[in-house]
């Protein structure tokens, strides 16, 4: 058991430095692209909205069916996870290291404006997505009701058909 957590732990300091070092490399050249920082984190941000609904649809997925269809289900949920938390730590890691004075952890130029753009618009996606989601859950509410409201006046009028026979 022990060899196992120090392995797994080796594995998680792996990936994580890998996975900066992938950011510090990274987010100078998303920068630079037209449109700058601001464009950059504007993109980000919708798509960690969309992976954040994804993440939320795949998670209410049906636990019943086959070993491929749960295993599918999670590879989905793991990668809507993936598009939910990796824009912000590629832009988290373009910030500057707290008690790093070396070069590699200098601050990359754009890196704030882009993390501001990414909240700015983190807000207004969710916002348009919660409102969009909560207008087709009132509308099938409604759908609903009326429904239920037919199905019960036609069992009203199915009874005074059949108290008027007697």
């Amino acid at each position: 058991m022990i060899l196992g957590l120090v392995v797994g732990m080796g594995v998680l300091l792996l990936v994580m430095g890998l996975g900066k070092r992938f950011a510090r490399e990274a987010v100078p050249a998303l920068v630079d692209l037209p449109g700058g920082a601001w464009v950059v984190g504007g993109g980000l941000g919708v798509v960690t909205v969309l992976g954040v609904s994804g993440w939320l649809r795949c998670a209410a997925g049906v636990s019943d069916g086959s070993r491929l269809g749960r295993g599918l289900n999670a590879l989905g949920t793991a990668t809507c996870c993936g598009a939910a938390f990796g824009p912000f730590f590629l832009l988290i890691s373009g910030l500057p290291g707290r008690n790093c004075r070396s070069e590699s952890c200098a601050y990359i130029p754009g890196t704030g404006s882009a993390l501001l753009a990414y909240a700015l618009s983190i807000g207004l996606a969710g916002w348009i997505v919660h409102r969009w989601t909560s207008a087709r859950a009132a509308a099938r509410a409604t759908l609903e009701r009326e429904r239920v409201r037919r199905l019960r006046k036609k069992g009203k009028k199915g009874k005074r058909k059949s108290q008027a026979r007697q």
